[in-house]
């Protein structure tokens, strides 16, 4: 199932400047999901970060991850309509630098679940032109 920007704001309450997903372009409902991040060289961000060199930040890959989860979380049926609530982010690594005008792809899978308590952790994965760029496990809450 692949979902464009307007469809996936349809699924996760995030707008701009702050909806860092493009694209969804495969979900394997409950389990996994591939997206895309168009990074957009007129972002404000870059004029501060680095005016010389400029480099996306770390956590808006964080952020890039987070969504992703985000969207894979309320597609499931027990979680659509819920607001995601970032409690935590857990072994990161950031490996390589993204830059204007890169597309990223995002991947997340469930990695595991206290449904009683409607908090999930996904681990995710960056990518950069096919290279890994950076990785984490993040842990929400559905409310």
């Amino acid at each position: 199932m692949k979902m464009s920007q307007e469809e996936i704001k349809k699924v996760i309450p995030h707008r701009d400047p702050m909806l860092l997903v493009s694209t969804v372009e495969k979900i394997v409902q409950g389990e996994s999901i591939t997206c895309t991040f168009y990074v957009d060289p007129a972002r404000e961000i870059f004029k501060g970060h680095f005016p010389d060199e400029p480099v996306l930040p770390g956590v808006y890959s964080v952020e890039c991850m987070a969504q992703t989860a985000d969207i894979l979380l309320l597609s499931m049926e027990r979680y659509a309509g819920k607001t995601p609530l970032f409690l935590g982010i857990d072994h990161v690594r950031f490996l390589r630098k993204i830059i204007p005008g890169d597309t990223i792809e995002i991947r997340a899978k469930l990695a595991s679940e206290r449904r009683e308590k409607a908090i999930a952790t996904c681990t995710a994965e960056v990518y950069r032109q096919g290279e890994l760029a950076a990785v984490g496990d993040v842990t929400l809450a559905m409310r």
